[in-house]
């Protein structure tokens, strides 16, 4: 009979002795700067379009396929590396990961053309996908439940610190540097910071136990059931819906607040002001999570989303509106976002602590890949106005609760659910 790894991370003895031991406070930052990658990879590039569409000879709205061929090739790759984590481990998956995105971000720098920029950017999402499924199943490797909950959300507060500021550093890049490619650079350097801090201090997670062959059967046994079990797909889908309208926005930013509203100088601090709303949201949500339970707080944020939602698009469809108007709804659902993401997430993992690798790749597929579809279609629809973002908010939020009352049963505020093993 296997001696059970305690929810804390605790191993025995023998094994814990051959390798660093890292506190919970250590292992939420880690985690949240090894996600922020790729957030600093998407925002730090947006005040840089212009330039780089003017450099490479991108036209139109074509310039956003640097952030949507990331996003949806990062989603398929999302596939991948929970299997091999549920059979070799998360270290060495996490560092196959952290080499790509290292050695893609150079190659960034060095494109001479904007479609081979375009196939090296979708390259990289691909294959820098585990450090974005894999964190989720480390957590899940040590707790369940509402704990994990709040420990997810702590760690999107830290990881949205990263969109709001990367903006700016990337502008501050641009005007240091005089060129975008010093951004790819930065991106690259970040990567080695992060690979050397995993390599020191990051133990192996995963149960010698729990270790799952790699054979076809298995996965697609393992992600199957974690993509169809009843009380958790609406959960995964409902999270890839809201998740959409960001993208939307995050791919139609640069344009829509510097056409649409002519404040293209204000850009980075519009856009911290949003993330940041998200990262003080995400903070409110660790606090009252365990006592409320995720269930309770994520319904009753995506019901407020659908109100915003419809404030935004009635603005939208108005003659005059302005910036006054767009960036505090726009602020106020992006805060709603923290209340239902790291729940929704949580909700979804619950029963896959044995296959967390698997379940966490199956999951991050169908997010990033719904997700960034629906956000490159509501870029790519971007008309000179906020109507389509705006009808995109609504349309999704409403989709996103029906498949939450589908894995509910139709019955919403479940209790608070105590820590799963």
């Amino acid at each position: 009979m296997r001696t059970e790894q305690l929810a804390t991370g605790e191993r025995p003895k023998a094994e814990a002795a051959r390798r660093p031991q890292i506190s919970e406070r250590s292992l939420i930052w880690m985690m949240a700067l090894l996600m922020a990658l790729n957030a600093f990879g998407i925002d730090s590039i947006l005040p840089a379009l212009d330039n780089l569409a003017n450099a490479l000879g991108a036209e139109g709205n074509s310039r956003q396929f640097i952030v949507g061929a990331y996003l949806i090739c990062a989603g398929i790759g999302a596939l991948v590396p929970g299997s091999f984590a549920d059979r070799y481990g998360r270290r060495p998956v996490l560092f196959v990961g952290l080499g790509v995105y290292i050695a893609l971000s150079i190659a960034c720098s060095l494109a001479t053309d904007f479609i081979t920029l375009v196939v090296l950017r979708a390259i990289q999402g691909f294959g820098a996908a585990a450090i974005i499924a894999l964190p989720p199943a480390i957590i899940r490797d040590r707790v369940g439940g509402d704990k994990m909950a709040r420990m997810m959300s702590l760690i999107f507060v830290i990881f949205l610190i990263v969109p709001a500021i990367a903006p700016t550093i990337g502008q501050g890049i641009l005007e240091i540097a005089g060129n975008w490619r010093w951004i790819f650079a930065a991106m690259a350097a970040a990567g080695v910071v992060m690979a050397i801090w995993v390599y020191t201090s990051l133990p192996e997670t995963l149960h010698e136990d729990d270790r799952v062959p790699i054979r076809l059967p298995v996965i697609v046994r393992n992600m199957r059931h974690s993509l169809t079990l009843r009380e958790t797909i609406g959960y995964t889908l409902g999270s890839a819906l809201v998740f959409g309208g960001l993208f939307g926005f995050i791919n139609s930013s640069q344009q829509l607040i510097g056409e649409a509203f002519n404040a293209g100088d204000l850009f980075p601090l519009i856009f911290a002001m949003c993330a940041g709303a998200m990262s003080i949201a995400n903070w409110s949500n660790s606090r009252i999570v365990e006592r409320f339970g995720a269930r309770r707080v994520s319904h009753a944020a995506l019901f407020i989303f659908i109100a915003v939602a419809a404030a935004q698009l009635w603005f939208a469809n108005q003659p005059d509106e302005s910036l006054w108007t767009f960036v505090p709804l726009m602020a106020a659902n992006m805060a709603l976002l923290g209340f239902i993401g790291a729940n929704f997430g949580s909700i979804a993992m619950e029963p896959f602590k044995h296959i967390a690798g698997a379940a966490s790749s199956a999951q991050s597929f169908l997010r990033l890949t719904t997700g960034a579809g629906l956000g490159a279609l509501i870029g790519f629809m971007y008309d000179g106005t906020a109507r389509p973002l705006a009808t995109a908010l609504l349309i999704t939020a409403v989709l996103s609760l029906i498949f939450v009352l589908f894995s509910e049963k139709g019955e919403l505020f479940g209790e608070p659910r105590p820590e799963a093993q």
